[in-house]
C-alpha cells in the first residue's frame, strides 16, 4: 500500500495490515456475559458462535447435542463457509448466501468481509446488492432492521421502543423508490439500509449494535411488484405530495424523540425527494444523503488524484457531468467548491462546467430543467459560435467538439451512453481525458473502462484516466495490466460515520464532506507514480477509513459542531471505538444479578 496510508496508520498505531488473530480479545471488554441458553443463543445471530463454542461453554449454556462434536476456531469457519462460497455460480448466489450468514453469526460473517474483502465487497454491496433488492423478496427470511410502512405510520413509537434499539446511534433508511440504476423497488430497498450499515461495521469498524437500518415502505410504482403475489411489501401505489411528507415527519420526530443525537442516513430516495429532504432536515439533526454527498466527496477525491497526475489544477480543468440529478447536482456543487479554494470566483467555476438531463445540456430555453438545476445552466451567449449537429438539443458529442472537455463523468444510469466518436473526440483535445463512467450497477455504466481506454490508444497511447462506479477486473493496454480505480462510496461513508460518531458531531457540515474528499485524494497512489491508479484498492477501505474518520473529526471540532475536541488523543478515540470481528468468551448470568448481561 501507498506510504503515505502506511504513515498515517503506523504514526497512529492503527496499522496491523494482517487479520486480527482469531484469539485476540476485543479491546478492554474480554467477557460476553448473557443470560441467553441453547437454542435461543444459537439463534442470537450477534451471539451466536457456532462450532467455536468450547466444551465449558457448551457445558454452561446447554449446547450439546444442538451443536456437532467439532470444536472449531473462527479460521476453521471461514475455511468452511468460503468453500461454499467458492461452489456458488454466480454472483446472487453468493449474495444470497452471505445475507443467510448475517442473519445466523454476524462475527463470522464480519471476519469472512474483513479477511476476503476485495472479493466480497462486491458481493455484500454494489453490484451484486441490485439483484439482491429485485428478488428480496424471494430470500427474506429473518428480521434484520426496521420495516415502517404507511399503514403502521401511527404506531412508529411503538415500533422505535423496543429495548433492543436501546444501543442505536446510527441509521440508513430509504423508501427503495431509486435503488442504484434499478429504479423502484419497493419494500426489497430493504437491501441497501442493510447493505450500508454492514459496511458501517465491516470497513468503519462501527458496532453492529450501534447500526439499524430502516425501509420507509410508502408502496410502490414498480406494476410487477403490484401484481407480484410473493411481494412482501405494503402492495399499494406509493403515496405523494403532503401524504409522503408526513409520513417521513412522523418517521423523523420519532427518532429525534427516540435517540435525540443518532446520525441518519438517507439512501436511494428519488432525486427530488433526495435533495428535498437532505435540504429540510440537515440543520435539525445529524444527518446526510450519501447519494449526494458520498458521491460528491468520492468523485471530487478522485478528480483531485486525477488532475495531480496530469500537472494540470482542477481550476483549469473543463467537465461536463452526464446526468444532472441529485447525485450528479451534489458532484458539482462540491466540485466547484473546490475551484472556490483554488482561487476562482463562483461565476468562474461555473463556466467551466456543462451539466446535462436526459434531453441534453442544460442551456436556456432547454426542455426539462427543474428548479434545483438552475444554477448550472448555461446563457445562450456561451455556446452563440459553437457548430452544432442539429436538433432542439445540445447533445454530449456537441460539447465534447466545441467546449474541449478534458473530465467526462457520468451518473446518468445510461448504459453505453459515452460512445466511440465521444471519448474518441474527446481524446483529439488531451493528452489525458479523465472519464468516470459512474453509474451502478454495472448494467448500467455509460461504458466499459476497457473500451475507453481502447479508444483512446490512438491519440494518448491509453493515457486516459479512468474511474468506474462498479468493479470491473483490470484492463491489458501496451502489454500491461492495470487495476481499476473503483469510484466507490464505501471510500467515503464509512469513515465519515465513523469520524461523526466519535467526535460526537451533532451535524454533518459541507466542511466535513470536503475533509472527507480531501483526505482520500492524499491518499492516491497516483500521488508517487503518475501511471499508477487513482485510487487505493478496495481491500484497503477499512485502513482508509480510519484517516477518513480522522480528517472529518478535525474537521467537526474546527466548525465547532462537535462535542469531543480535536486532541491528540483522537487517533487512540478511534482505536477504542472501532469495533472488530473476534469471538470472546462467554459466561452465563442470570438477569436479577446483571443489569448489562446481554
Amino acid at each position: 500500500m501507498i506510504s503515505d496510508l502506511e504513515t498515517f496508520l503506523r504514526r497512529r498505531g492503527l496499522n496491523d495490515s494482517s487479520p486480527i488473530p482469531d484469539s485476540q480479545l476485543n479491546r478492554e471488554k474480554n467477557v460476553v456475559r448473557t443470560r441467553l441458553h441453547g437454542v435461543d443463543l444459537l439463534f442470537n445471530s450477534r451471539l451466536n458462535k457456532g462450532t467455536a463454542f468450547t466444551e465449558h461453554e457448551r457445558d454452561v449454556f446447554g449446547l450439546h447435542g444442538l451443536l456437532p462434536p467439532h470444536v472449531g476456531s473462527l479460521a476453521d469457519q471461514r475455511a468452511r463457509r468460503k468453500r461454499v462460497l467458492d461452489s456458488r455460480e454466480n454472483a446472487f448466489g453468493k449474495y444470497s448466501n452471505m445475507r443467510d450468514l448475517q442473519d445466523n453469526n454476524e462475527t463470522l460473517f464480519y471476519s469472512m468481509i474483513e479477511h476476503y474483502t476485495e472479493e466480497l465487497l462486491p458481493v455484500v454491496y454494489t453490484p451484486a446488492v441490485g439483484e439482491g433488492c429485485q428478488r428480496f423478496s424471494e430470500i427474506w427470511r429473518r428480521p434484520r432492521g426496521l420495516f415502517i410502512s404507511y399503514p403502521n405510520r401511527e404506531r412508529i413509537d411503538q415500533i422505535l421502543s423496543d429495548k433492543r434499539y436501546d444501543d442505536v446511534r446510527c441509521i440508513v433508511v430509504s423508501d427503495g423508490e431509486r435503488i442504484l440504476g434499478l429504479g423502484d423497488q419497493g419494500a426489497g430497498g430493504m437491501g441497501i439500509p442493510i447493505g450500508k450499515m454492514a459496511l458501517y461495521t465491516a470497513l468503519g469498524g462501527i458496532p453492529p449494535e450501534h447500526c439499524l437500518p430502516v425501509l420507509l415502505d410508502a408502496g410502490t410504482d414498480n406494476e410487477q411488484l403490484l401484481h407480484d403475489p410473493i411481494y412482501i411489501g405494503w402492495q399499494q401505489r406509493r403515496i405523494r405530495g403532503q401524504e409522503y411528507d408526513d409520513f417521513v415527519e412522523a418517521f423523523v420526530a420519532a427518532v429525534e424523540k427516540r435517540w435525540p443525537h443518532v446520525l441518519l442516513q438517507w439512501e436511494d430516495f428519488a432525486g427530488a425527494n433526495a435533495a428535498r429532504l437532505l435540504d429540510r432536515y440537515r440543520d435539525r439533526l445529524c444527518t446526510f444523503n450519501d447519494d449526494i454527498q458520498g458521491t460528491a466527496a468520492v468523485t471530487t477525491a478522485t478528480l483531485l488524484a486525477a488532475v495531480h497526475a496530469t500537472g494540470v489544477p482542477l481550476m483549469q480543468q473543463t467537465i461536463a457531468m452526464f446526468g444532472a440529478g441529485a447525485a450528479g447536482i451534489g458532484i458539482l456543487d462540491l466540485l466547484i467548491a473546490a475551484m472556490k479554494e483554488e482561487g476562482l470566483s463562483e461565476e468562474q467555476a461555473r463556466s467551466r462546467i456543462y451539466a446535462f438531463n436526459r434531453y441534453g445540456l442544460l442551456v436556456e430555453g432547454s426542455r426539462g430543467i427543474r428548479e434545483s438545476q438552475q444554477h448550472l445552466v448555461r446563457r445562450r451567449a456561451d455556446i452563440s459560435e459553437w457548430k452544432l449537429g442539429g436538433g432542439e438539443d445540445v447533445s454530449l458529442l456537441d460539447v465534447v467538439r466545441n467546449a474541449k472537455l478534458t473530465v467526462l463523468a457520468g451518473v446518468s444510469a445510461q448504459a453505453g451512453a459515452f460512445t466511440e466518436d465521444i471519448v474518441r473526440e474527446m481524446a483529439r483535445h488531451t493528452p489525458r481525458p479523465i472519464i468516470f463512467p459512474l453509474s451502478n450497477p454495472t448494467s448500467k455504466a455509460e461504458a466499459a473502462p476497457d473500451d475507453l481506454l481502447r479508444w483512446t490508444v490512438r491519440w494518448t497511447e491509453g493515457r486516459a484516466l479512468v474511474g468506474t462506479g462498479s468493479p470491473f477486473p483490470p484492463v491489458e493496454i501496451n502489454g500491461v495490466r492495470t487495476r481499476l480505480s473503483q469510484v466507490n462510496n464505501s471510500f467515503i461513508f464509512p469513515g465519515l460515520a465513523l469520524g461523526i460518531l466519535v467526535s460526537q458531531a451533532r451535524r454533518v457540515t459541507d466542511g466535513m464532506v470536503m475533509a472527507a474528499a480531501k483526505a482520500l485524494a492524499r491518499l492516491s497512489p497516483s500521488r508517487e507514480d503518475a501511471s499508477a491508479p487513482l485510487l487505493p484498492a478496495v481491500g484497503e477501505s477499512r485502513k482508509v477509513a480510519m484517516m477518513v474518520s480522522e480528517a472529518v473529526a478535525q474537521q467537526a471540532a474546527r466548525e465547532g459542531v462537535a462535542l469531543v475536541g480535536s486532541d491528540a488523543g483522537l487517533a487512540d478515540r478511534i482505536r477504542s471505538y472501532v469495533w472488530n470481528p473476534v469471538y470472546l468468551p462467554y459466561e452465563r448470568v442470570e438477569l436479577s444479578r446483571s443489569t448489562d448481561a446481554v
